[in-house]
């Protein structure tokens, strides 16, 4: 159910995926040029997946034909309890609502390069307060339910990006270089791209 979600905000995204990506990636050049900055692959690559990011989750909490009907739940725990663990509803809804937010805790710490958790919690807290009030004015639902297990996901994110950044502090030196890090984050944007192409129907499995 996820991936077929995903997999539909994708489709649904593409047009507005290439404008952005194709209109940022040729800014982002001349700005490196005119600017004489060197150019640090896996900062880009980075960058480029925040954006995609950005434009993947506006798709996946505003695409109204994934909606169940509006609504408006002020009570804590009240839909969270509503699915048997371990259930697709459970899954999706809960599960999903938290993975949804890990990287945004992940990208945003790294963006604002966070001190601590409690900026990335009142960031996590603003965004998807905005997103279920938009949500409620487009036919969707409010639920602060979700608030909750989105404000899990971006701690999570924002420890998965601690944890990541002290791995890396203490890898050895040759380890540590820009080439080792751009060849990762290549290789991570190649399976995305496949996954991409697979998912829009252009590649033959």
């Amino acid at each position: 159910m996820i991936e077929k979600t995903l997999s539909r905000a994708i489709i649904n995204a593409l047009p507005m995926l290439i404008i952005f990506i194709v209109v940022i990636s040729a800014v982002r050049i001349y700005s490196l040029k005119n600017s004489n900055k060197k150019l640090v692959l896996h900062n880009e690559i980075l960058n480029l997946f925040f954006i995609i990011y950005i434009l993947l989750l506006f798709e996946l909490l505003t695409g109204t034909e994934n909606t169940l009907g509006s609504g408006f739940n002020i009570i804590p725990f009240q839909e969270i309890f509503r699915y048997e663990i371990g259930s697709k509803m459970f899954i999706f809804n809960v599960l999903g609502n938290i993975l949804i937010f890990v990287p945004f805790g992940y990208f945003v710490s790294r963006y604002i390069k966070a001190k601590n958790v409690w900026q990335i919690i009142l960031l996590s807290i603003i965004t998807s307060v905005t997103v279920e009030t938009v949500q409620l004015r487009i036919g969707r639902s409010f639920d602060i339910d979700d608030i909750f297990l989105n404000l899990i996901g971006g701690i999570i994110g924002y420890f998965l990006f601690i944890s990541l950044d002290a791995i890396i502090n203490h890898l050895p030196k040759f380890l540590q270089k820009d080439f080792f890090y751009s060849l990762i984050c290549l290789i991570i944007l190649i399976c995305f791209l496949v996954y991409f192409f697979h998912i829009c129907g252009l590649w033959g499995f």
